[in-house]
């Protein structure tokens, strides 16, 4: 894979996660205090992510490295991360609230 196509892939992946982030942080705005409360881990875990990834895209856009491969490994390894702390929080928001959030 040319690099350049790497690095537009990719940063299109990571926009599409940033928005579902950002969906999720909206619905778990509208958790009631108490919910939230128990998710304040998991709350700071997504503000995070979702700043690395505004760096990561900013990086893709601006300076597509020549070499990506050690790159490639962090964000392969911080895909799985994200993967399993959006996942994780998904399941809580379920089980907080019986009825469905509207997006």
């Amino acid at each position: 894979m040319k690099v350049k196509d790497y690095c537009g892939s990719m940063e299109i992946e990571l926009t599409a996660w940033k928005a579902k982030l950002y969906d999720m942080i909206r619905k778990i705005d509208k958790l009631s205090s108490g919910d939230k409360e128990k998710m304040l881990g998991n709350i700071g875990d997504l503000h995070n992510i979702v700043t690395e990834l505004e760096d990561r895209i900013s990086e893709l856009k601006n300076e597509c490295p020549t070499e990506w491969s050690p790159q490639k490994k962090q964000i392969d390894n911080a895909h799985v991360d994200m993967r399993s702390k959006y996942e994780e929080t998904m399941d809580y928001i379920g089980k907080a609230s019986p009825v469905s959030i509207p997006g």
